[in-house]
């Protein structure tokens, strides 16, 4: 990052990794030319952020301006968590395949392979930020799970000489409790997982001064707190389209959510009231994996003033991209447009025995191009799936070993590996497929037995 003489921002370059092997005897003059020569090259791909946000943001004019974005209170409900899903422009509603689902989608918690813990850190504007930590737990079809974040930011009150009488934070802590269930779950049809998520927040603004003593004033924050409560539901659907691959896991997912529907209480301490609405919305998401090691996501969501809807504010639309670079490194990238201001996000995961750590990095015209500015981090850990893999892996023997009985005519014992299948899984379909084909071909076997013999 640089300035002119000026002091306009000039530029704020990545020019990427550069890989040099050398020995250790290597003479120093050849390392300092390599660095002089990147240094010297670095122009070469240089581009001004600035000018080019303020031009991207151009090209959404007037149209685009929400005229009833923030008139809704507790906005940090809006802020993602951090990490992987920031990533992805938030378009998430129709992925929601980790620990990050309780802000999008609280029907995946039904649905997740393992039981994950993590915590999320997100840099936001103005000196503020996110802090997040959230755990969840599946048991067959039935999910469930709990989720604390605090958004903060410095608040400082000055006199009119210039002196600062009162220094705090203004903060919006939020509990959440999850819990969601996958109806009909089978091996072809993945079933419908249902969820709802019930939220608590708790908004903190600190006690100010008094403008003639510049004495703080003992519960004057509190008139200006609220308190709100508030519920997300959620639904998703998974199975195949046009899938090119061979995969249990169905490569499209759908999803739909109603989140932050609730109503919040201010005033304490000088006569309880109704706040503003929560900042309500609706959301609409698909997510395609075309091959193993490419996903793309899509989003679509409407604001809801469930005060006044004739308030609500405009509709905003993302997408994301992921891309499976190895096993255990992913990149990925996305485009939120919300009002004028397009957001552009770039973030990459890294996954070791468990642990997954993922990192964001997102611009926009309401942000300077600052390094520290909107930097989101992850850190998840993935505590196993309460045996459920191994469990399908008898299941699956168990049927092998029944078709090997089938096709050398033993239907009775083939029967019976199915039947111990299904004890473990009522609803695997080809076991329950092959007992009735195995009790249709019995039952045909016993019709020609009956028709061959004499009275």
């Amino acid at each position: 990052m640089c300035y002119n003489k000026s002091g306009d921002f000039v530029d704020y370059t990545i020019i990427g990794f550069y890989p040099i092997v050398y020995k250790r005897k290597m003479k120093s003059h050849v390392v300092s030319l390599t660095v002089l020569l990147l240094f010297f090259a670095r122009p070469l791909f240089s581009f001004d952020l600035t000018d080019g946000i303020d031009t991207l943001s151009g090209l959404f004019g007037d149209a685009y301006i929400d005229q009833n974005e923030g008139t809704t209170i507790f906005r940090s409900l809006n802020i993602p968590v951090g990490g992987r899903t920031e990533s992805l422009a938030t378009a998430y509603t129709g992925l929601a395949d980790d620990i990050s689902f309780f802000d999008y989608n609280p029907a995946a918690s039904a649905i997740l392979d393992n039981t994950e813990i993590a915590v999320f850190h997100n840099a936001w504007i103005g000196d503020s930020a996110m802090e997040t930590v959230a755990g969840t737990r599946r048991k067959g079809n039935m999910g469930m799970g709990a989720q604390l974040k605090c958004f903060y930011v410095p608040f400082s009150e000055y006199n009119l000489y210039g002196e600062r009488v009162a220094s705090s934070y203004y903060s919006e802590t939020s509990v959440t409790a999850n819990i969601a269930y996958n109806f009909f779950a089978g091996y072809y049809f993945k079933g419908l997982a249902v969820g709802a998520n019930v939220r608590g927040s708790w908004r903190n603004m600190p006690d100010y001064t008094d403008n003639q003593t510049d004495e703080i004033i003992s519960g004057s924050g509190l008139e200006q707190s609220a308190l709100a409560f508030m519920a997300d539901v959620g639904i998703m659907l998974r199975f195949n389209l046009a899938k090119p691959f061979a995969s249990r896991e169905p490569n499209l997912r759908i999803g739909l959510a109603l989140n932050n529907a609730g109503f919040a209480l201010t005033g304490f301490g000088n006569g309880v009231q109704l706040d503003d609405a929560l900042p309500t919305r609706l959301a609409a998401g698909i997510s395609y994996r075309i091959a193993p090691p490419l996903l793309f996501t899509a989003e679509f969501r409407k604001p809801l003033n469930m005060q006044d809807f004739s308030a609500s504010g405009t509709w905003s639309a993302g997408g994301g991209i992921e891309a499976q670079i190895t096993r255990f490194f992913a990149v990925s990238g996305g485009f939120l447009l919300q009002g004028a201001s397009p957001r552009i996000s770039l973030g990459s995961s890294f996954d070791l025995k468990g642990v997954q750590l993922s990192v964001c990095y997102t611009f926009d015209a309401t942000s300077s191009a600052n390094p520290v500015n909107h930097i989101s981090l992850g850190a998840k850990l993935r505590l196993g799936d309460q045996g459920r893999a191994e469990r399908q892996k008898q299941i699956d023997a168990l049927y092998t070993e029944g078709l090997e009985y089938y096709s050398i005519g033993n239907l009775e014992k083939a029967i019976t590996l199915w039947e111990q299948a299904l004890t473990l899984d009522k609803r695997f379909d080809p076991a329950i497929d092959g007992i009735k084909a195995a009790k249709k071909s019995l039952e045909l076997y016993q019709h020609i037995a009956d028709i061959q013999s004499l009275d």
